[in-house]
């Protein structure tokens, strides 16, 4: 059995999945456009990131959300993604470098930031 998708319900799909495309780094579906009710970021490995247009609006806190590690420092990339659109729900980075970075996609789904392998020690 493998994972096949992450999906993510969302009132516009293209918006949000354009927003994570950008997060990532990964193309949307070749076919993908404006106005479309599914789609798709194609991941290099693992699962696609699919985005399915639903009526009701995100209410309470995700019961599942996605982990990132980044492949440059953890704060650069919180800032970045922090400029793409995301909002910071709360930080739990410490001053010793240790911890992650709660933040919400501009539809409120929560993801979270963690240290990229380059601030952990080594194992």
């Amino acid at each position: 059995m493998r994972l096949q998708n992450i999906v993510f319900d969302c009132r516009n799909a293209y918006e949000l999945a354009s927003f994570w495309s950008a997060v990532v780094g990964r193309p949307l579906g070749a076919d993908d456009k404006p106005g479309d009710e599914e789609v798709v970021v194609e991941m290099s490995e693992g699962p696609t990131l699919y985005f399915a247009e639903v009526p009701e609006p995100k209410t309470v806190k995700n019961r599942l959300h996605v982990c990132l590690e980044p492949d440059q420092l953890r704060d650069g990339e919180v800032e970045r993604v922090l400029g793409l659109g995301a909002t910071m729900v709360d930080d739990r980075r410490r001053p010793d470098g240790t911890g992650w970075a709660v933040l919400a996609d501009p539809e409120g789904n929560e993801f979270c930031m963690l240290r990229s392998a380059a601030e952990r020690p080594a194992e």
